[in-house]
């Protein structure tokens, strides 16, 4: 599915990408200003998460709680390898069955499982959007 929004239509692509994944796990891609965390802030919010959403470049992982369920929101982009993510318990994360939002996934491929959905966003010349969703099983 591929889809070109501007910032006032976030809500509706939320709820978009949220109605065409069947996964807990979805992975965001694009360069650095493409709105990757903008919109994790956005299905954040569309999940249930009250909280206000930051992001984890530094810590890595930040946890919300939602009544029956948690959100995991990563930031990989300052994962030097694989070992690091380990290190931080990735792999009990990922296998937890709760949400797992991931920026930068392309450093731990490796440790993604089989069933994701992928999202990936352009920047376009006119401040405009392209997300193209893909689930992955």
């Amino acid at each position: 599915m591929r889809l070109t929004y501007m910032l006032e239509d976030l809500p509706r692509i939320a709820d978009t990408v949220l109605l065409n994944t069947d996964h807990k796990t979805l992975l965001f891609y694009g360069e650095m200003g493409a709105g990757k965390t903008t919109l994790i802030k956005e299905l954040a919010k569309k999940i249930g998460i009250t909280d206000t959403l930051s992001s984890p470049t530094f810590s890595i992982v930040n946890e919300y709680h939602l009544e029956n369920d948690k959100l995991y929101h990563f930031d990989c982009y300052r994962l030097n390898n694989v070992d690091e993510a380990l290190d931080i318990g990735i792999e009990e994360y990922l296998d937890s069955g709760h949400w797992n939002l991931i920026e930068w996934p392309e450093k731990i491929e490796n440790l993604l499982p089989e069933s994701k959905t992928k999202i990936e966003l352009v920047k376009n010349t006119n401040g405009s959007r392209t997300l193209n969703l893909k689930p992955v099983n």
